[in-house]
């Protein structure tokens, strides 16, 4: 994931559009087999074992890519700009399945208020660790979190020792010992 005022961190099977999309991108013959599959898969005989190897392993990715961008999800309520998007894998039944996924998230801080944006890259860096097993790209854009909270507690801290100059009065008393 890179990392921008919007970051994706890397789960739902393909909409009715997702399909029509897809269907306008195939070929002509292919359109129909996108939105209901063809005759032939549907009565299809028992797959080789070698399908089915395959299929099971596509099953599998699917839940695991599908799980994984719904605890992106999960975890950056608020932060997500769009739902999770997908790539897709014909499976040897004809049907798609997830591949590969990504969240767009809001990564931007927040002007002028360095408290607001450490809590908000506290939750992107929560938001990107989410998953059992997070990729390199969502331990790096928890990374970039990381730095973009300590420079919010750095901007906080000079605030404060601003705002407690001397010569003020809100100043914070202090005790001087002397041995």
């Amino acid at each position: 994931m890179e990392i921008s005022a919007a970051s994706r961190i890397a789960v739902f099977p393909p909409s009715a559009g997702e399909r029509r999309a897809a269907a306008n991108n195939a070929a002509p013959e292919d359109a129909a087999q996108v939105e209901r599959g063809t005759a032939a898969q549907q009565a299809a005989p028992a797959q080789s074992p070698e399908e089915q190897r395959m299929l099971q392993q596509l099953q599998a990715r699917d839940r695991e890519v599908r799980a994984h961008e719904l605890a992106h999800v999960a975890a950056g309520a608020g932060l997500v700009r769009s739902g999770a998007m997908f790539s897709y894998q014909r499976g040897p039944d004809g049907r798609y399945y997830a591949v590969g996924g990504e969240v767009s998230i809001d990564t931007s801080a927040v002007p002028g208020d360095p408290l607001a944006t450490q809590r908000k890259a506290e939750q992107i860096q929560r938001a990107a660790l989410a998953p059992a097993q997070p990729s390199g790209q969502d331990r790096a854009v928890a990374a970039q979190a990381a730095r973009m909270a300590a420079e919010a507690r750095l901007q906080q801290a000079l605030e404060a020792s601003t705002s407690n100059a001397p010569g003020d009065n809100s100043r914070t008393p202090q005790l001087d010992l002397y041995a």
